[in-house]
């Protein structure tokens, strides 16, 4: 491998609850430098979903966040001729970025509503166990479980 390594940048904690991860869904939403309008977007999210579950927002957020982290996922491995999706385990850091982009994906697939309704609605179903961001775990763990047999393939 050439050159350095890239230096992991330090991500703010959120203005208003100081969570990082809340942070770091607010700059994955943030879109052409609005960080004031991605911060509106989750706050009036938390609002929501305060108003819905009568609970802390933000513990809904994190059991949102932790039932939707996939533990597993394929990677594709060359080996001799062919392509093979090979089952490898999720660090931490990729496990909370596959997990954001995943909830923030399915909101933003859906049409029709402002996106604090649908993001409010997304991790109050993934809090549940449901809802289409479960639904693309669920398929990555499928795809891992079927390609069980190319495991020894991992370095």
């Amino acid at each position: 491998m050439r050159g350095k390594r890239a230096t992991k940048r330090e991500i703010k904690p959120d203005p208003k609850h100081q969570s990082q991860l809340l942070g770091k869904l607010i700059n994955y939403i943030m879109e052409r430098g609005k960080k004031t309008t991605a911060q509106s977007i989750v706050y009036n999210m938390l609002d929501i979903v305060k108003e819905k579950t009568k609970q802390d927002p933000v513990t809904v957020l994190n059991l949102a966040f932790k039932n939707v982290g996939p533990d597993v996922e394929v990677k594709s491995k060359r080996v001799g001729g062919g392509n093979f999706q090979v089952p490898v385990e999720v660090n931490a850091d990729r496990k909370l970025t596959l997990t954001i982009r995943w909830i923030v994906g399915a909101c933003k697939a859906k049409k029709g509503r402002p996106i604090s309704v649908k993001l409010a609605d997304e991790i109050i179903a993934a809090s549940k166990g449901e809802g289409d961001a479960m639904k693309k775990r669920l398929d990555v763990y499928r795809m891992a479980e079927a390609d069980k047999a190319f495991a020894h393939f991992t370095r």
